[in-house]
């Protein structure tokens, strides 16, 4: 039986708030899986690294978890390749807390915490779970012409990590296609385990009440959420918006384009000022809003408020956004790419678009947007179909999948 867990998750904390930095999808998962876990009486601890000195050392954030933070490097923020020089120092540190602990596991995180788990998986001989949540060589195929490719020690990394771990796993079927695809990974140690989705929080709710609350007009309101970099696509949603009819249906008035998140990554403020540039070059700054990072529990006001989620991303190995916005109720037009095929459920609640021409988005945004009947049809397609993810079915998987590696 498994009792105590620990998590990896070096370059971000679960206690920061995504859309910030380094923070994303992985830091709700970590966070959610952490308090199911401990909700099932399995202690469950997450080691960070520390980025602040006034960090406290260990945080309870309820009965049976809390984060632990870990000094490697200085104590800033620092972006993911400045992190490199400092995994050994940290793997050093969780095997230092772990000695003698009696944890039956660990499970690292992305791949610089996946490097770490493997010292501590050979220091303690313990079983080493890794999710990616993205991977390097994939990220390459689908890249932006002007973005960096991963670095070679990424790729080795990940190449290592996945020789070394009992179990990878792979958050939908594609993730383990391209885990075989591009890294030859053997199938035999690949498991599959889906986020979930917080459902007493991402229900559907008023639209006009949460549009008061937000300040937001009658105007057709077009959601992009996630971390500012050049592979979510923003760049297509501002451009897909000068294709869309300023007369649609959904509301009163030119539709709104509103991003909600900040700029992550070392070109992430560039990628911000390319944005407002593109905008201003095709005339469509006055409908293109941008609004700070939010509380994740925040987001749910702007999922009621919107008419549609648009995910123009060039890779996503999951896509949490996604299936949040249809618990919800609302549809979501995607990139057809990674594993969006499997998180929205065309043509049941939002539809599929093949590469990333910026009209094909608008041609499908106006098809939902112009026709209310077929709106409200995904609309409760969407909260149908997002029933299928969540955490509770996610701890059940892992737990599985734990035992089976312990008792290997």
């Amino acid at each position: 039986m498994i009792r105590r867990v620990a998590y990896l998750a070096l370059h971000t904390s679960p206690l920061q708030q995504p859309g910030i930095g380094n923070a994303g999808g992985m830091n709700v998962y970590v966070d959610e899986l952490a308090c199911t876990m401990a909700g099932r009486g399995i202690e469950a601890v997450v080691f960070t690294r520390r980025t602040d000195p006034d960090q406290p050392a260990s945080i309870e954030i309820r009965d049976g978890y809390r984060v632990v933070h870990i000094d490697a490097g200085p104590a800033r923020p620092l972006p993911p390749p400045e992190l490199m020089s400092h995994v050994a120092e940290f793997g050093e540190g969780v095997v230092a807390a772990t000695a003698s602990a009696g944890f039956d596991l660990v499970h690292s995180h992305y791949w610089l915490s996946g490097w770490a788990g493997v010292l501590v998986k050979e220091a303690h001989d313990l079983p080493l779970a890794n999710s990616f949540h993205t991977l390097g060589r994939v990220k390459d195929v689908a890249r932006r012409s002007d973005e960096a490719p991963s670095s070679i020690a990424r790729l080795r990394a990940e190449d290592g990590v996945i020789d070394a771990s009992d179990c990878v796993i792979a958050s939908t079927p594609y993730e383990f296609d391209d885990l075989i695809e591009h890294y030859a990974a053997s199938p035999e140690r690949l498991c599959i385990s889906q986020p979930g989705i917080d459902h007493t929080l991402f229900t559907p709710g008023d639209r006009g009440e949460a549009r008061a609350r937000l300040g937001i007009g009658d105007e057709p309101l077009i959601l992009c959420v996630g971390r500012i970099q050049a592979h979510k696509g923003f760049d297509i949603a501002i451009d897909a918006l000068s294709h869309i009819p300023r007369s649609l249906a959904a509301g009163s008035g030119p539709p709104l384009l509103m991003i909600i998140g900040g700029p992550s990554g070392p070109n992430g403020r560039e990628e911000v000022e390319r944005l407002h540039a593109r905008a201003g070059a095709i005339g469509v700054s006055e409908r293109v809003r941008f609004v700070p990072p939010q509380p994740h529990g925040s987001l749910v006001d702007y999922y009621r408020a919107a008419d549609l989620l648009v995910m123009p991303s060039h890779s996503e190995s999951f896509g949490l956004v996604a299936a949040e916005a249809q618990a919800s109720g609302l549809p979501v037009v995607a990139a057809r790419v990674g594993g969006l095929p499997y998180v929205v459920g065309a043509p049941m609640s939002g539809l599929l678009v093949d590469g990333h021409d910026p009209r094909s988005f608008a041609a499908a945004a106006t098809a939902i947007l112009d026709h209310p009947d077929f709106r409200s049809t995904l609309s409760a397609g969407a909260v149908e179909f997002a029933t299928r993810f969540s955490w509770s079915s996610t701890a059940d998987r892992l737990l599985d999948l734990y035992g089976g590696i312990v008792g290997r």
